[in-house]
This record gives structure tokens, sequence and C-alpha cells, in this order.
């Protein structure tokens, strides 16, 4: 049962979406197989912890019958009904964040602090700023958890030695974040910013301004595609980025997944499809495991019988009409193209850093798009360009003064869950001491 915390998100009890589910308070979510809208509701709520049930949809009368509309091919599919009745057709992630209550404006004209990123990192920050005191905002485009929300178990977490989901990780930390003051916007996007000293402009895209005295990016990384014809045709209709905890459920165990990547999110997925799925073939484009996983998932996924590993090899063609029907895979070392049925193709091929914003207002990235930082700027031990005060940049403050980052969007971090929590905390204390003019 939701309930309502003041500027927090409402917190749910976390259901198992499946198509033969009670009808509980839940949100009921009728829509067609393949149906990329259907994928994008489904995926939001499960990763914002929010208790749904799927209802398939199979022939143009169950679409009249169950759904209300013409047919299975009706744009009104698909169509959302709330525990208190409320009906919503097609809606766009932003209309379902009004309707469940969460969307709203900043409560204050300045805040101390804005983070922009609500993963691991900015929900990490939000905590230790607002129980230290600070007036703290978080801005969140998506959903609350960023990538670590879609992970089905995180594993090596201190503290949770049974593991836990990304989204249960995600929404105890929300809910920590709020119950210190912190205000977090949810589906509010970050187009651009300006920054004089002492303060900071954040422009998101309703127009809304965020102003604050610090600023900390843990906007964290956007999924890389793997630039293949048709692939944009096929996201959520068969080609699905990042570990897709919110389908597991929906897949039948005589159909075979494959899995795009060799790191921990594509070993997880591993682990979580292989409970469901005839079999999970992961796709490595090297020669083995042993570099990019963590022992303990590479000693499970070696000992499930169903869980395929199929190295120097990427996936090289997608084929289907409306929906994900086969794909190709070539070996890298012979050349051998293969064609494999399948309508489940989950992508884990890392991201590319969200930073275009940066490079718009002068701040520092390297090569591949990461925001520079702390010692990094320092070249031949001297501060980086325009640098304004007269101390070096703290570890985690970029060539901005009082503009910090933290998580994966940085040059250099280490791309787990547990060192960007570790960075968000730590940027709060470079925060207080530029706060304080230290």
């Amino acid at each position: 049962m939701a309930r309502e915390k003041g500027d927090c998100l409402a917190q749910a009890e976390q259901m198992t979406p499946t198509p033969q589910a009670e009808h509980l308070d839940v949100i009921r979510i009728l829509g067609k197989a393949g149906g990329p809208m259907g994928y994008m509701i489904r995926d939001f709520l499960h990763r914002s912890d929010v208790p749904f049930e799927w209802i398939e949809l199979h022939s143009e009368e169950e679409a009249r019958t169950k759904a209300g509309v013409s047919g299975l091919n009706d744009s009104r599919l698909p169509v959302c009904i709330f525990p208190d009745g409320t009906r919503l057709e097609c809606p766009t992630i932003r209309q379902i964040i009004e309707k469940l209550g969460w969307f709203h404006d900043p409560s204050r004209s300045e805040y101390e602090v804005a983070i922009y990123g609500a993963g691991p990192a900015g929900l990490s920050a939000a905590v230790y700023a607002a129980s230290e005191g600070l007036a703290t905002i978080v801005v969140e485009r998506s959903a609350v958890g960023g990538q670590a929300g879609s992970s089905s178990r995180i594993e090596n977490y201190l503290g949770f030695p049974r593991g836990i989901s990304g989204a249960e990780l995600a929404e105890r930390a929300r809910e920590q974040a709020c119950r210190f003051g912190a205000e977090i916007l949810v589906g509010r996007e970050g187009i651009r910013g300006e920054f004089l000293p002492g303060k900071g402009v954040g422009y998101l895209a309703d127009g809304t301004k965020i102003v604050a005295r610090s600023t900390i990016c843990a906007t964290g990384i956007e999924y890389r595609r793997l630039g293949l014809a048709g692939e944009e045709k096929f996201l959520g209709a068969g080609v699905y980025y990042g570990a897709g905890a919110s389908e597991a459920a929906l897949c039948h165990g005589n159909e075979d997944v494959f899995i795009a990547g060799g790191g921990n999110s594509a070993g997880q997925a591993a682990m979580h499809f292989s409970r469901v799925a005839r079999t999970v073939n992961m796709v490595l484009r090297g020669p083995s495991l042993k570099d990019t996983i963590s022992q303990y998932l590479l000693d499970r996924i070696l000992s499930f019988n169903n869980v395929r590993v199929m190295t120097d090899s990427e996936v090289s063609g997608l084929e289907g009409d409306e929906t994900l029907e086969a794909i190709s895979i070539t070996n890298r070392l012979t050349g051998d193209c293969r064609r494999f049925a399948t309508r489940w193709l989950f992508v884990c091929i890392g991201g590319d850093p969200r930073t275009t914003w940066a490079a718009e207002v002068g701040i520092l990235r390297d090569e591949a798009g990461y925001l520079m930082t702390g010692p990094d700027l320092l070249r031949n031990h001297q501060r980086p360009p325009g640098w304004s005060l007269d101390r070096d940049p703290y570890y985690l403050e970029t060539n901005m003064p009082g503009v910090f980052a933290a998580g994966d969007v940085r040059h250099g971090s280490v791309k787990r869950c547990a060192s960007a929590v570790g960075e968000g905390a730590m940027a709060v204390t470079f925060v207080h001491r530029y706060l304080t003019g230290g």
C-alpha cells in the first residue's frame, strides 16, 4: 500500500509482475506482447518498486473485452488501470508519475546543494547532505536507482549477504534521503547549466530552474547501443538495454534468451533468466569471462547447465517484422555467422557518460566524455585554465569551483555500486569544505 511522505516518492511493497497475479491493490497494465510502450511502463514501475500486474492481450476479442479498445493495434494500448479505477490510455511516464503523486516543483528558491542523478552515487550524496543539514534537492530524469535499479540482484554489496535487488536498494536509499529532508524530483531532465561564483543554475526541460550554491553531477551513463540496422525498431520489442529484471516473469520455459556483454550486470542477468528460460546465451567479444566478471558470478554461471558462453563473438544482425524474431551472431576470429531464433536480446555492453551539457559550459572531460576531477585536472602541477581559487581542486571537484562529480560519470571511477555510494558520500564532504570556504 502506497504512503506519501512529503516530497518523497510513494513507498510500495514489491510485487513480481506476472500475468497470473491476482487483482490486488496494484496497477494493472493491459497490452500486447512486444509493445515498446508496455515495456517502458513495466521497466519504470519495476525500477520504482511499485507493484503492478501485466495482462498480455492475445487476440482482438481480448483487446475489446479486457482493455475496452478496438483491437490489438489500437493506438490506445497499453491501458493502465490504477487501484482507484482511474484509466490511462497509452500514458507517458510523466503522466504515470503525476498520477502517482510524485510530480512536484521545488519548494525552495535556492538550495545549498543540487544533485543531478538518483543512482547509487546521487542517492548516497542526498542521504549525507540532507542528514548534515544541507538544503538538498535531487533531479532524476527517469526512475530512482539509475542503472543499478534494473539489476535483479546485487550480491557483493556490503551488509546484504543474501543479496538485494537494485530496485529495493534504491527504494531504501530514497526513503532514507527523504527522511532527512532531501527533495527528489522524478521525471525531470536537466538540459543545461550556468555556473557563477558561489551559485549554479540548472535548467530543466520543462522550464524549471534549480538554483544552488553547489552541484554534484551523478548522472551516470547511457546504455551503449549495438549500432545495428533495426535496433531502434526493436527497442522494447525484443531488444532491451540493461539487465531487464522487469521482463523475466514474461519469459517462458521454452525460450532462448541472449545477452550481449560479459560484465557483472550481464552475469546477473544470466543468472536471473536461467531460472525461467530454456537456455541463456552470453555473447562475449573477448576470449573469456575471467577478466570481466566477479569470481562468484563466474563460478555460478559455469555451474548452470542452461547457461552458455559464446566467446570471441558479437551480435551482428537483427530480424523480425513488428517484434524481434531472430539474431545473427558472428565469430570475430573465423568470420562464421550463425542465425538464432529468439525474441529476447538484452544488451549489457557498458555505456557512455551523459555529459554533453558539461562541454557547453566549459567543464573539462576526457576523450570518452567522462568528467575530469581533482588531481586529474593538474598538468605539470599547474591548476586548470581559468581556475579562480587559491587552492587546488578538491578530489571530486571539476574545473568549475563548486561543481563536483561522483559515480560512473567521473573519469577514473570504479564501475561498482559500492564505489558509487562511497563517492557520493565523499562528494558531500568536499561540498562542505567549499561552502565554508575551506
